[in-house]
């Protein structure tokens, strides 16, 4: 699964023995020996494909942003209350998520991220003993819900239970924070089989 995906993105994106890797991507490249000897590695940079801000009740999209929008603190969720940031980047399919949404949810008054994980129904368990064991808090309240349709489990996280998480941070921090989060989370699964 998770290895596999890591063995073909190195084999597809290596260039004159350089590779750009997430810190997390990159360590568990070592601790299973998937790096080519030689292989320099730079940090790679957030690639995004798409990246909306959208009205949350009609979901129609307001405007399309740059990705000097993402440079903004997340909190700016909380000033535009009505409003949500839709974001497909192709990193998010390394670890078989789909595009993210985050907003600020006034009734929890949380910062959730929204979006599709493409593991089998089989791992709903597992899914849920992570989110019960990483999330920080006793109100920590999620939902997962496996979807036969896509054949994807429909996923919402508070993202304030995050260890980590300030509402200072950037949107590029916070969907660093969740890549690196749900990495893991796949990354347990996989060693679990």
């Amino acid at each position: 699964m998770l290895k596999q995906q890591i063995e073909n993105y190195i084999e597809n994106h290596i260039s004159e023995n350089k590779i750009e890797l997430f810190d997390i991507e990159k360590e568990f490249a070592e601790k299973h020996q998937l790096l080519p000897n030689g292989v320099a590695v730079a940090e790679k940079a957030f690639h995004i494909d798409a990246l909306e801000r959208c009205n949350k009740e009609t979901e129609e999209l307001i405007s399309a942003e740059t990705p000097t929008f993402l440079q903004k603190p997340i909190s700016y969720l909380k000033e535009q209350a009505n409003e949500f940031v839709y974001v497909e980047s192709s990193n998010f399919e390394l670890i078989r998520m789909d595009a993210v949404a985050l907003e600020f949810d006034d009734v929890f008054e949380t910062y959730t991220a929204l979006f599709g994980l493409k593991l089998q129904k089989k791992f709903g368990e597992a899914i849920k003993t992570y989110l019960n064991t990483h999330l920080q808090g006793d109100n920590a309240k999620y939902s997962v819900m496996f979807s036969a349709e896509d054949g994807l489990w429909d996923v919402n996280v508070p993202l304030d239970y995050l260890e980590g998480f300030s509402e200072a941070k950037s949107f590029e921090e916070i969907y660093n924070m969740i890549y690196r989060f749900f990495f893991k989370l796949v990354e347990e699964i996989e060693e679990a089989q």
